[in-house]
C-alpha cells in the first residue's frame, strides 16, 4: 500500500521557493488511518464532510439490523422495562410491548424480522423485555386469542417455510400433532413504521370491496385542527388507518374508542384520483395517501364531532 504524504501548512507555499520545504511540516499517513488522524491537514469543510459520511455509515449499519430474514442473529438491548404506563396492569404492559416490538421496535432492538413482518416466537421470547416476564408460547397464544382488535397472526411453519397451521385459539389439539421441527411465527397485521415490512394486504379497487362500504378515521379535536389544514398524514407509519364504522358499532380495529372527531372518507373519489387502498386481515382500511403520504381533505366526505354533531365550513379552512 502506498502511503500518502500531506503537508500540514499551505501558507508556506506562498513564500519564496527556497523556503517552502523548510517551513512546511509533512507527515506520512497510511490510508487506513486517515479518517482517524486528528491533524490530517484536511480543511475544516472536508473534515466535516468526512465526519458526516462516517455518521451516515454508522446509522445505515445500525438500521440494517432486525429487517432481514431468519438467518440474522438478534442483538437485543438489555433493557427489561415494559412499554405502557405505571398504572397499566402487567398484562396490558406486556401486550403494549409485544405490539411495539412487532410494529415499530424490531430493528432498533435487533430482533430479526422477515420482509412480511413475521418474527420467530423463540426470538421474541428471548428479548429481555419479555424474557423478564417469563413469557412462553402458551401465554403468547392466549394474548393472540384474547386480543379484542385481532392485531396478530400466529402461524406454524415447517423449516422449509410451508404453512402448517394458522392459530385461531381453537386448534390446541391440532398443534400438538405437528412435527417437533416446526417453527412458530408471529406478526402484527397492520400499524408498522418499519419501512422494510411488506404486508400481504388485499387491494381495494372499488368501495364495494370494503365489507361495510365505509371508511372512517377517528382523531382528537386537537389533531383535527392540524388535519383540517393539510389532510390526514401517515406520519411515521407506513399507512393511514381507517375503520369500517364508528367505534363501538361493529368495529374490530382501526379506531380508538376515545376518538372525539370522526372523518368520513369518500373512498371511491380517492380511488378515482389514483389513491390506493388496502384491507388488512382484521378489517382495517389502509392507505399510503398521495406521494407525500397525505390523504388530502378533498377526499373528506363529512366530519363529525362526537359531542357536538356535524362540523360545518371545514372545507374552507
Amino acid at each position: 500500500m502506498i502511503p500518502i504524504i500531506r503537508a500540514y501548512s499551505t501558507r508556506a507555499l506562498k513564500g519564496a521557493s527556497g523556503s517552502v520545504f523548510k517551513s512546511t511540516a509533512f507527515k506520512t499517513i497510511q490510508p487506513s488511518t486517515m479518517s482517524s488522524t486528528k491533524n490530517s491537514g484536511a480543511a475544516p469543510k472536508q473534515q466535516q464532510q468526512q465526519q458526516n459520511a462516517q455518521k451516515k455509515d454508522k446509522q445505515k449499519a445500525k438500521s440494517g439490523g432486525g429487517g432481514g430474514g431468519s438467518a440474522q442473529k438478534p442483538n437485543p438491548s438489555k433493557s427489561t422495562k415494559l412499554r405502557g404506563m405505571e398504572k397499566d396492569s402487567p398484562e396490558v404492559r406486556i401486550s403494549k410491548t409485544l405490539s411495539w416490538l412487532l410494529r415499530h421496535g424490531a430493528q432498533g432492538e435487533g430482533l430479526p424480522m422477515r420482509p412480511d413482518g413475521y418474527v420467530k416466537v423463540t426470538d421474541l421470547l428471548q428479548h429481555p423485555k419479555l424474557k423478564a416476564q417469563a413469557l412462553d408460547l402458551e401465554r403468547i397464544k392466549e394474548m393472540v386469542k384474547n386480543d379484542s382488535k385481532q392485531r396478530y397472526d400466529l402461524v406454524l411453519e415447517s423449516p422449509e417455510g410451508a404453512k402448517l397451521l394458522v392459530f385461531s385459539g381453537e386448534d390446541a389439539a391440532a398443534s400438538a400433532e405437528v412435527p417437533a421441527s416446526a417453527i412458530w411465527w408471529i406478526k402484527a397485521r397492520q400499524g408498522h413504521s418499519i419501512k422494510t415490512v411488506q404486508l400481504d394486504l388485499k387491494p381495494i379497487n372499488a368501495v364495494s370491496d370494503i365489507p361495510s362500504s365505509m371508511a372512517v378515521h377517528g382523531t382528537t379535536r386537537t389533531a383535527w385542527d392540524m388535519i383540517s389544514k393539510g389532510g390526514l398524514s401517515k406520519m411515521k407509519r407506513n399507512h393511514i388507518h381507517l375503520a369500517q364504522n364508528v367505534a363501538n358499532q361493529n368495529v374490530v380495529s382501526g379506531m380508538r374508542t376515545s376518538s372525539q372527531v370522526l372523518i368520513f372518507i369518500n373512498v371511491q373519489k380517492a380511488l378515482d384520483a389514483g389513491i390506493k387502498f388496502w384491507l388488512s386481515d382484521n378489517g382495517v382500511v389502509l392507505t399510503e395517501g398521495d406521494e407525500k403520504g397525505f390523504l388530502p381533505k378533498e377526499f373528506f366526505e363529512r366530519v363529525v364531532d362526537v359531542k357536538n354533531g356535524e362540523l360545518q365550513g371545514w372545507q374552507h379552512t
